[in-house]
This record gives C-alpha cells, sequence and structure tokens, in this order.
C-alpha cells in the first residue's frame, strides 16, 4: 500500500506461507470469530468493525479481530478511519481447499440445529 496516510497505520499479517492449519482451526474455534468469519463469507465483502453486532465489549471485539487476523483467517486494512475486514479466502482456499466450505457449512448447520432446539 502506498498510500502515505495510511501507511504508517498498517497491520501486521503473515504471509500466505506462514498461515497454519492449528491457528486457523483455533481462530474458528471460537463461537465470536466464527460469527465475524460466517458474516463476512455471507456478504463478499469488506466490513467495519462496527458493521458486526457482536455481544461483547470492544475491547473484546478487538480481541477477536486480532486473533483473525494474525492466524491469516482475515486481513485488516485501514480506509481513512475505518479499520476494513476481510476474508482471505484465496490464501485459505489454497493452502487447506475445502476447510472454509466445510467449517461455514457445518456453522449453517449447528445454527439450524441450535434454532430449532436440537
Amino acid at each position: 500500500m502506498t498510500d502515505t496516510a495510511t501507511a504508517g497505520r498498517a497491520l501486521p499479517h503473515p504471509v500466505r506461507e506462514q498461515i497454519r492449519l492449528e491457528s486457523v482451526l483455533h481462530a474458528l474455534s471460537d463461537p465470536m470469530r466464527l460469527q465475524i468469519v460466517r458474516e463476512l463469507a455471507a456478504k463478499q465483502a469488506e466490513l467495519t468493525c462496527s458493521q458486526f453486532d457482536l455481544p461483547v465489549t470492544k475491547s473484546t471485539s478487538t480481541h477477536h479481530f486480532r486473533v483473525l487476523r494474525e492466524s491469516g483467517v482475515i486481513r485488516q486494512v485501514y480506509r481513512g478511519t475505518a479499520k476494513m475486514n476481510g476474508l482471505r479466502r484465496d490464501d485459505l482456499d489454497g493452502l487447506f481447499p475445502g476447510l472454509l466450505d466445510s467449517l461455514l457449512t457445518a456453522a449453517d448447520r449447528q445454527s439450524g440445529r441450535l434454532r430449532a432446539g436440537g
């Protein structure tokens, strides 16, 4: 990124080759982080942190986004004053084919089961 206004605010991300399966699975093992990823996958777009309706404090929300970023699941970039979050689907699909889709499908099924009371 060459934008001098945001260059000083760049956030560290693992490069594709540094993303590890254990870190991804750990990041997605938390219900709040899984919810974030499900919303990003459903929207297929970058979203600001404030667009997520998470039932946690701002500091806890920040922690969840950081875990997702540091594990390589999402990419966070500043656009002006907004911190945008995007799913690193290409990287995850390239490294672990089918994993993300399988996890999202399983999460959807579980959500439906829980809503149905089972």
